[in-house]
């Protein structure tokens, strides 16, 4: 259910070349300059200067033999700089372009060579040159490879891989919940390869039925283990490159009941360390395992009454360890004083706390070792907001502000590997946004690629708020109210809803707030559009606020949603015989559960892709957040949609795709037959093939958007009344 949101935030614009995404900018290895794609080639962007330098020439892309250059989709350098590995002809695995075709150019004779000659076109993922540069290893249809790059020629180093025996990469729950794609780790000596190993050869598939792209209809299997069903087993293995054998790291635990959702190189050649979590997500473990016998050593283990996050949370890579000291430490990242911080943690599993204070660390962003600071972003006062801080490496002092204390709202950062430039990006949801680079770590602008002011305050101009409920739970919100707003008139509203612990939707970020699906000016239609963020909730308020939802998803976030709707009802400009909400995936299964759990309030709902019983989803995420069905099932019913469906008093519009791999179109279904069998009358779209996201085929999302804005014009019209 997480990978839908309903707010598209901006966090960087695309004013030029010198202002890019997250993921668009990529560093040199010193971090004082970047590279970037331009027409086919390379270029190099010093900094502070933006001195441009193009480093490989278009010629140098094009194949033997062809006319045509490669298509980079993206790239990386060899350690020694010296050969440029180039990913090109991707295909999607599920949500993202990790399969393709590689190519490596020699930076010195400008020969390129495609790895992987007779291997599957676009087969080979994540292919990654050693750190001596002499060999490439890559994941080709769930086996791994190593290719030397003087003779190319390829030694499988994996042969037990099939589709549902995994080696090098994951299988859909691992890649959905986790984030774990890239599957295996070169050595530091470049002799041997650390890789997960996960066995779906138990797990159920989940058949998405075709209809429409063939005469008879056909079946597309997903390897899915729904909750209460038992996971795929991962182990660990270190294979030696010279000899192809693979030695097994030994962990304790039955393997079916616990997760490895991070794996990397202990900074030596001899250990990897990785983190262990039990079935249920309350328990972690960091093991040290020796690679030469596969024995391993508990060196911390942590326990929390409801769940604990894996890196995914606080960080967009979940690659990597954190190793700081010459690898004599690491950080570790922990809420369990009741807020997100952050620890230095020794190989013996003695720690010390960095940040300390009644706040959370949002995430990590760089580490300075060299003058002993760790950069990260944190909102103390605002959970709405967002700020750069520095904090000292020894976990002395308190965090220094860093973002402009004058920039009320949303900072972004993309950092230098060195922490010596960042690319910034400030915006709020009054319209104000500065996109510029700066130096650290005073903070510096040294050039300013784009700004504006804020919008003049008036009606249809977005603003937060925040609305005490009846249970003492203070929830922040954005709301937009209609154009020519005038507060002795009453007017319908518009809840956008999504209430789960996999996203926040209210934000002081521009962008943030808006009905992106209506097709035509809300505002001026007469609609007053609100976002609530309650219990549960991933905001920066510590622990106890987002884990209040424990076993409690269907209840507590509906709870509050509800009890702030019934507040709003109050303000004599609302019209409380025009109350809508919508909402897509959770946010779905959230307007669902407020239709019906509370009636009185909510007269129409628009329900996109929404889980309407939890026990059809999948085991890593629901199971985090509600237990395990086998002993509180009675949690998993009472939250369910499906088990209030006979209290459907209003309109509701339900919308699904058939080939949604995430949440399956069989809950729809469910549905459906639960609330014919009420006797209760609805309205119904399916979209044949599309997935989570109903964007595929031509016009789906046109249609989409006129099928919403016209279900919510008839019933709950705009206008002032």
């Amino acid at each position: 259910m997480k990978i839908v949101s309903l707010t598209i935030i901006a966090f960087y614009v695309s004013v030029s070349v010198f202002c890019q995404s997250r993921q668009d900018i990529q560093w040199s290895k010193n971090g004082n300059s970047f590279y970037n794609i331009e027409a086919s080639s390379i270029a190099e962007i010093q900094l502070p200067s933006f001195t441009k330098k193009t480093i490989v020439e278009a010629a140098s892309l094009v194949p033997k033999g062809q006319s045509k250059g490669l298509n980079v989709r993206s790239f990386s350098f060899s350690d020694d700089g010296k050969k440029v590995l180039i990913f090109t002809n991707t295909k999607k695995v599920w949500r993202r372009d990790t399969r393709g075709d590689y190519w490596v150019l020699d930076m010195n004779n400008k020969g390129l060579v495609q790895l992987g000659k007779g291997r599957p076109t676009s087969s080979l993922m994540f292919a990654k040159i050693s750190p001596d540069g002499t060999k490439a290893a890559y994941v080709s249809e769930h086996n791994i490879y190593v290719e030397d790059l003087g003779t190319n020629k390829i030694t499988q180093l994996t042969k037990d891989g099939t589709l549902r025996l995994i080696n090098g990469t994951f299988d859909w729950a691992y890649e959905e919940e986790f984030d774990c794609r890239d599957g295996f780790r070169w050595s530091p000596d470049s002799k041997n390869i650390a890789y997960w190993q996960i066995d779906a050869t138990k797990i159920k598939n989940f058949l998405l039925i075709d209809n429409t792209d063939s005469l008879y209809s056909f079946t597309k299997p997903v390897e899915y283990p729904k909750v209460g069903q038992n996971p795929s087993p991962a182990r660990i293995g270190v294979v030696n490159v010279a000899t192809a054998k693979t030695t097994w790291m030994t962990l304790p635990g039955d393997p079916v009941q616990h997760y490895i959702p991070r794996m990397e190189w202990a900074a030596n050649n001899s250990q990897v360390i990785l983190e262990q979590l039990n079935r249920k997500q309350n328990e972690a473990k960091i093991f040290l395992c020796n690679i030469a016998t596969g024995a391993s050593n508990a060196i911390y283990t942590e326990q929390d009454k409801a769940w604990i996050d894996v890196k995914s949370r606080w960080s967009e890579d979940p690659t990597g360890w954190e190793w700081i000291n010459g690898g004599k430490e690491f950080l570790w990242i922990s809420e369990k004083d009741g807020w997100r911080h952050i620890y230095r943690m020794g190989r013996d599993g003695k720690e010390t706390k960095i940040t300390k204070g009644n706040y959370d660390m949002i995430s990590l962003e760089a580490i300075d070792e060299k003058n002993g600071t760790v950069y990260i972003m944190a909102s103390p006062n605002n959970a709405t907001q967002q700020y750069l801080y520095k904090v000292s490496l020894s976990g002395e002092g308190d965090a220094e502000l860093l973002s402009p204390g004058s920039e009320k709202g949303t900072h972004a950062y993309n950092i230098s590997p060195a922490a010596t430039y960042a690319s910034h990006y400030f915006s709020n949801l009054s319209g104000e946004w500065v996109a510029d680079w700066v130096s650290l770590p005073n903070h510096s602008s040294f050039v300013t690629n784009g700004k504006s002011e804020a919008r003049s305050a008036g009606s249809s101009v977005p603003e937060m708020f925040q609305v005490t409920t009846e249970d003492n739970v203070t929830m922040d919100g954005w709301m937009i109210k209609p154009k020519n707003f005038d507060s002795t008139k009453k007017y319908p509203v518009l809840f956008q809803v999504y209430s789960e612990p996999a996203s926040m939707t209210v934000r002081d970020a521009r962008g943030s707030a808006g009905t992106f699906l209506y097709s035509g000016d809300m505002a001026a239609d007469g609609y007053i559009q609100i976002g609530l963020d309650g219990r549960g909730t991933p905001a920066p308020k510590g622990a106890a606020w987002r884990k209040a939802i424990y076993r409690k998803i269907g209840m507590v976030n509906i709870r509050d949603q509800a009890m702030a709707a019934r507040k709003i009802s109050n303000w004599n400009f609302v019209d409380t015989s025009r109350i809508a909400v919508w909402g897509w995936s959770g946010g779905g299964s959230t307007t669902l559960n407020l239709l019906f759990q509370y009636p009185e309030i909510y007269k129409t709902g628009i329900s996109i892709a929404p889980v309407a019983n939890q026990l059809l989803y999948d085991n890593i995420y629901q199971e985090r957040y509600m237990g395990l069905p086998q002993e509180n099932m009675e949690d998993y019913v009472n939250g369910s949609p499906v088990s209030h469906a006979k209290n459907l008093r209003g309109n509701l519009l339900v919308i699904h795709g058939t080939g949604d791999d995430n949440v399956h179109y069989q809950g729809t279904e469910i549905l459906i037959n639960e609330l014919v069998k009420q006797g209760k009358n609805f309205q119904m779209m399916s979209y044949p093939n599309r997935t989570h996201s109903i964007s595929e085929g031509e016009g789906t999302r046109r249609h989409l958007s006129n099928l919403f804005t016209t279900y919510l014009k008839e019933h709950c019209p705009g206008g002032a009344r």
